[in-house]
């Protein structure tokens, strides 16, 4: 009896390389729109920043800045992040000679005209938007909080302290110093003001390790 015929297998189609989505990132052009940010910030300030304004100053389409950035904060903090991640620890011999070189590279772009536009506006609106301060902390400020981990290790490393330290008090101490002096009070910090901060900071630190607070 003939039995019923078989059906040949089917072999499976060749796979196909999958195709990536949308267009890669431009660094180019992510560069060129986070500069444009930057002076757009210095000439007009945060209320006068636009996108658009943005986009032409960086000779892209309004398009390519919103498959980047959601929103003008968006964008104003990678310009930030961008521009405070030239920031490094300096080694100049000594833990205050670090210091005041380190410290001074963030006073430096503390008094920029873009920095005090972003980071007050960002300030503000990151009150009322709890993503946006996530944002905020995770791109540009826990960055600068590393930096004195760094500072930190070198010290120690080179005999000048030793142990542990609430690093997070030290930092909070520098950064909310000079940030409550340029962009609240408005007043520049020259290089006596910023030798004799740095030297009362490292004073304190000396002065806890003695009493044994650290």
């Amino acid at each position: 009896m003939a039995s019923g015929s078989e059906d040949t297998p089917r072999s499976s189609p060749t796979p196909t390389a999958a195709r990536t989505r949308g267009r890669p990132r431009n660094a180019g052009a992510d560069t060129a729109i986070l500069a444009a940010t930057r002076a757009l910030l210095a000439e007009r300030g945060w209320p006068d920043l636009t996108i658009a304004e943005v986009a032409s100053r960086a000779g892209v389409a309004k398009t390519t800045l919103y498959r980047r950035w959601p929103g003008k904060a968006d964008l104003v903090v990678d310009a930030m992040a961008e521009l405070f991640s030239h920031l490094e620890v300096l080694d100049r011999g000594s833990m205050l000679q670090d210091a005041l070189a380190t410290v001074g590279q963030y006073v430096e772009l503390l008094q920029l005209p873009e920095t005090q536009a972003a980071l007050l506006a960002l300030s503000a609106e990151a009150d009322r938007d709890p993503s946006l301060r996530a944002k905020v902390i995770g791109k540009v400020i826990d960055p600068q909080r590393h930096l004195v981990y760094e500072a930190w290790e070198r010290a120690c490393r080179r005999g000048e302290v030793e142990g542990e330290t609430d690093i997070d008090l030290i930092f909070d101490m520098i950064c909310g110093t000079l940030v409550h002096r340029i962009l609240i009070k408005g007043q520049p910090v020259d290089e006596d003001y910023l030798t004799r901060f740095v030297s009362v900071v490292l004073a304190g630190l000396a002065q806890l390790r003695l009493s044994g607070g650290i």
